[in-house]
């Protein structure tokens, strides 16, 4: 297999490409170490475990609720069935 040959154009849109994907996963990446510490602080002065108020998040974000109802009745229906609803 032959490398591929840029030209000077498609160079220069890679390397800002490249430079711009960098700098967002980083911006990314420091919003969520934010995030993880802002949800350790209020879980601990709510007593409320970190797990469960990252997963209100992400319910809330994608407007999931009605979803995760959904999955929760699946289970609890499969629990029932094998004699485990306790």
């Amino acid at each position: 297999m032959t490398a591929r040959m840029f030209d000077a154009d498609s160079t220069a849109k890679l390397k800002r490409l490249i430079e711009e994907g960098m700098q967002v996963k980083q911006e990314v990446s420091d919003l969520n170490a934010g995030l993880r510490e802002t949800v350790k602080a209020l879980s601990e002065e709510l007593e409320i475990k970190p797990a469960m108020l990252n997963k209100a998040i992400s319910v809330a974000f994608k407007a999931g609720l009605h979803d995760e109802q959904a999955k929760l009745e699946e289970l609890e229906t499969i629990l029932a069935t094998v004699g485990k609803t306790q």
